[in-house]
């Protein structure tokens, strides 16, 4: 039976975590000539979860996990709630690599989705291991699809709609085998869903394809934030236009229409020439406080304000991320919640 026919599903990133799950960074080529500079930012984001949730860091070594374990101290980090795991990794973007948690009434079990590093751009074979070790840490029943998915071309309300990308979702270089209608039976069934709204193009600077946590999250039920571009000269103003105008006509499971709040993106953030996926939708929440990524621009304030204006329970930590996001990816794309149960 598939997990929704046993009522699991996937919950909302705000509903409260028993943990957050991350796996260090320590690739050198995700961020080649930076990769030294990211981790005191890395340790911050460690930090601020550790005060309201256990987080669950995997490492592959001990000399990694020492060097981080005095790292984390000498910030006053609660290290109460850090526990490690020796599960080697190629890289540390666990969102995508890292295990589906799916409830229901009863218990918690993962779906164990094949990942192929974003149609084989980069090594993968020992991320690819991370949900089973995981849910044999767990002791958690698991869920196969067989086809490749990643958490971060997917978004949840929680009550039954699911936001993603024919962009990444529909890509040759994921499951040319499959239509459309096949990759959405398969997250409804897998996911627990009812309802899909499909956008179209990720934003410029992305190589993952176009996944949704870089333009568009939930953040209540029937409300999302998605990105906007004003500067009609930005490769990104006709892409995050063409989606706001698909998210206008799209409703919800329950008939409703969304909700629909703008943020505008970041100046353009560019590193030896390349253009980097900077964005506020890569924000995470954690139980008591939302991550968001900072680029050192004007723009970051007024995001800060509308996530305040929207999180009025948690608190809004700004972390720069203009280091971090030469690896392609920010907060989001570095963590993975665990769901309580």
């Amino acid at each position: 039976m598939t997990p929704k026919e046993l009522g699991y599903y996937f919950p909302a990133e705000w509903t409260k975590h028993t943990s957050t799950w991350l796996s260090y960074p320590h690739n050198e080529n995700s961020w080649p000539g930076k990769i030294e500079k990211i981790f005191p930012y890395y340790n911050k984001f460690i930090k601020v979860l550790a005060d309201d949730e256990l987080v669950n860091i995997n490492v592959n070594d001990k000399k990694t996990k020492d060097r981080v374990s005095k790292e984390l101290i000498s910030l006053g980090c609660n290290m109460k709630n850090i526990c490690f795991h020796n599960f080697l990794t190629n890289d540390a973007w666990i969102r995508d690599h890292g295990p589906a948690f799916v409830v229901n009434d009863k218990d918690k079990a993962i779906v164990n989705w094949n990942y192929n590093a974003w149609g084989g751009k980069y090594p993968y074979e020992l991320d690819n291991k991370i949900p089973e070790q995981i849910a044999k840490n767990l002791n958690l029943k698991m869920f196969f699809p067989n086809i490749v998915m990643e958490g971060g071309s997917v978004e949840f309300n929680g009550k039954g709609d699911l936001i993603t990308t024919e962009a990444c979702l529909l890509n040759e270089n994921r499951n040319p085998q499959l239509s459309k209608k096949e990759i959405e039976e398969k997250l409804i069934n897998y996911y627990g869903v009812d309802n899909v709204i499909w956008l179209k193009d990720g934003i410029d600077g992305d190589d993952t394809n176009g996944h949704i946590d870089d333009m568009t999250r939930f953040v209540n039920e029937d409300t999302v934030i998605t990105m906007v571009e004003t500067d009609k000269k930005d490769d990104n103003y006709s892409i995050l236009q063409d989606n706001l105008r698909l998210l206008s006509k799209a409703r919800l499971n329950n008939g409703k229409q969304l909700n629909v709040v703008e943020i505008q993106m970041p100046k353009k953030v560019e590193y030896e020439g390349q253009r980097l996926p900077a964005s506020y939708a890569n924000f995470y929440i954690a139980n008591k406080k939302i991550v968001v990524p900072l680029y050192l621009c004007n723009e970051d304030e007024k995001a800060v304000s509308v996530l305040e204006e929207i999180f009025k329970d948690r608190q809004i930590i700004g972390i720069d991320s203009t280091d971090i996001v030469w690896g392609l990816g920010s907060f989001h794309c570095l963590s993975q919640q665990e769901p309580d149960k």
